[in-house]
């Protein structure tokens, strides 16, 4: 079965840029194989990110007790996992050719779209409520629902999924191929909603970093926000526009290869930003596990101030 012109562009995006002798980068010295250069780039950032997220995950599945934040750091290790092992598969049959399926390849785009997607959707509430807290403290400590990062977690997994999988069969099997634009227009729509709640949120949790350093040294948890964030918006947010650009309107805003590059240096960068603020201002590097450890105490710290304040006022 022939794929559809939305997936042709997907395909497309899994292809390097060459010049016109088909191998070589002008100016380049003889011999140097820019695509060969730009593959073993990615497995190499691929494999150091699914390690480093695999880590996260396991800690903060299996060593560590979760608390609300802790379960937005678990789903986003998760999707940015999958993001990078698909984008592994992605880059590994360019050169091996094993996923000789049309089905099998397409469904590894259909899930990369979908880690991808998830991932900035919980960038986008992980940032809006850390502004909350900043914002309304009080409020946020006294009246926030218990199950509230659980909830938001699912329904964006599932907010996600279903309808991307939808588009997936459809558009595959033609059995509604017309639902294919307008599902790419949905798609910009959504990715275009979170970059402007993730910048409104982030901005104005930037704002108040800096007016309580002033003061006191910011919180490292609303500087690791930040930081992702930032992350993100450098390097994640290149692939979103550029692949409604090129599929949309066949414009070539940026390469692909390099957009795809620089998506899977977001998914890799969350575990070490975690490592580095952690460890910052101490005299001896500690493991990944205390790092996570340390913030799930302060959590359970603010929990114990805020039940005390409660029995106070009863």
């Amino acid at each position: 079965m022939s794929p559809t012109p939305e997936q042709l562009g997907y395909v497309s995006d899994n292809t390097t840029e060459r010049s016109a002798n088909g191998s070589l980068v002008p100016g380049a010295p003889e011999g140097f194989d820019f695509d060969k250069c730009i593959q073993i780039s990615s497995l190499l950032i691929d494999a150091l990110g699914l390690l480093g997220n695999g880590v996260v995950l396991w800690l903060l599945g299996f060593r560590i007790q979760r608390t609300p934040f802790s379960v937005y750091i678990l789903n986003l290790a998760g999707a940015d996992a999958l993001f990078l092992c698909c984008s592994f598969l992605i880059f590994i049959d360019k050169t091996v050719r094993f996923l000789y399926s049309s089905f099998v390849f397409m469904a590894t785009l259909c899930l990369r779209y979908i880690s991808y997607t998830v991932g900035l959707s919980l960038l986008a509430a992980i940032s809006t409520e850390r502004c909350l807290s900043a914002l309304f403290p009080l409020w946020y400590r006294c009246h926030r629902p218990k199950h509230t990062s659980a909830t938001v977690c699912t329904g964006l997994w599932v907010l996600i999924t279903l309808p991307a999988v939808t588009n997936f069969v459809l558009c595959f099997f033609k059995f509604a191929p017309h639902s294919c634009p307008h599902f790419v227009i949905v798609r910009f729509l959504w990715f275009l909603l979170l970059t402007c709640v993730l910048c409104v949120s982030s901005l104005t949790l930037l704002l108040r970093v800096q007016c309580s350093s002033r003061r006191r040294q910011p919180p490292r948890l609303y500087l690791l926000v930040l930081l992702t964030v930032l992350v993100f918006l450098l390097c994640g947010l290149p692939l979103g526009f550029g692949d409604f650009i090129n599929n949309r309107f066949q414009l070539k805003s940026m390469p692909r290869w390099l957009s795809s590059l620089l998506a899977c240096v977001n998914s890799s960068a969350n575990p070490f930003i975690y490592f580095f603020l952690g460890s910052q201002k101490r005299k001896r590097r500690e493991p990944l596990r205390l790092v996570l450890q340390r913030r799930q105490v302060t959590f359970l710290c603010l929990e114990m101030a805020k039940h005390s304040r409660s029995h106070r006022v009863i």
